[in-house]
């Protein structure tokens, strides 16, 4: 289990959020059996969008964050439900290790840097709410930052962190999220800009053991912080057998029609967990019926 911690600064002028990810990234690694690069990438964008799909405070809602920036790595991508767990994929999770200096992964490189981030918020309403951003590094904090800039004139500071240890497994991850609210005066803004210099990367951090809350407080030292909820969050994933039935349904009578006369069973994979679905003819054929 992860931990997600909401709070605000009493004066109202800065909203917070921080999150401890080390166990959804390393489910997240088991499932998809990803190396190193991999890992980070898809660890970091879980970790945004846990802390995003939470911020949303909408019951029943979800948020999808989708990478395509042209590098090996291909598409990544990660949903949140509404309290802040989080599922997720990366198309080519075998990619070779790409370092910038020995011991520092080059994401920017593996997600590349030639392409679109889109935040897909679904609220409720008729039609989600999509919004697309030009890849700024690849190296998916900043470009998050750049989202909150141009999409919803938020000015927005975010940084998140994954640690790979020797043996490949996640030896540390997590981030934080902070707003600035309107009306933010200069000092306020100061404080925010020197504690976040301060306090230093976040991967750093978290390797010494620090939670969410410690996060929060260590980057706005001297601030009066208000903690408003403190939450675990988990790697979830919510397919079902009927989810995939309705897959195999959408596939068309002509192909379920080939897969009976094949006579072999066929296993469907879940593309966010380890959960494979087993179908015998005889059920696809039960399938073709009720069409």
């Amino acid at each position: 289990m992860g931990e997600l911690v909401r709070a605000m600064t009493r004066d109202g002028f800065v909203k917070a959020v921080a999150v401890e990810s080390r166990d959804i990234v390393e489910r997240a690694r088991q499932i998809h059996k990803t190396l190193p690069t991999a890992t980070a990438a898809l660890g970091r964008l879980l970790t945004a969008a846990s802390m995003m799909g939470n911020m949303q405070k909408i019951e029943n809602g979800s948020l999808t964050l989708q990478i395509k920036g042209g590098g090996p790595l291909g598409t990544v991508l990660a949903v949140s439900d509404a309290a802040g767990n989080v599922r997720g994929y990366v198309q080519n999770p075998q990619i070779s290790l790409l370092e910038k200096y020995r011991g520092k992964l080059d994401v920017g490189a593996a997600v590349g840097r030639d392409g679109m981030l889109t935040v897909i918020r679904d609220l409720q309403m008729k039609e989600p709410y999509i919004g697309s951003v030009p890849l700024v590094s690849g190296e998916i904090a900043e470009d998050i930052t750049e989202y909150f800039a141009q999409s919803e004139q938020t000015p927005t500071a975010c940084a998140l962190g994954v640690l790979v240890d020797t043996d490949q497994s996640v030896r540390a991850a997590g981030g934080y999220l902070l707003q600035l609210l309107p009306g933010a005066p200069d000092a306020v803004i100061d404080a925010l800009e020197a504690g976040i210099q301060k306090a230093g990367a976040v991967t750093a951090l978290l390797d010494q053991g620090m939670g969410a809350q410690a996060l929060l407080e260590t980057v706005m030292a001297g601030m009066d912080l208000e903690i408003l909820e403190t939450t675990p969050v988990a790697y979830r994933c919510y397919c079902s057998r009927e989810r995939v039935e309705s897959t195999l349904i959408s596939l068309g009578r002509k192909e379920l029609g080939e897969i009976v006369d094949e006579g072999k069973p066929i296993d469907i994979s879940c593309q966010f967990c380890d959960t494979i679905y087993t179908f015998t003819p005889q059920e696809i054929e039960e399938i073709l019926k009720n069409l």
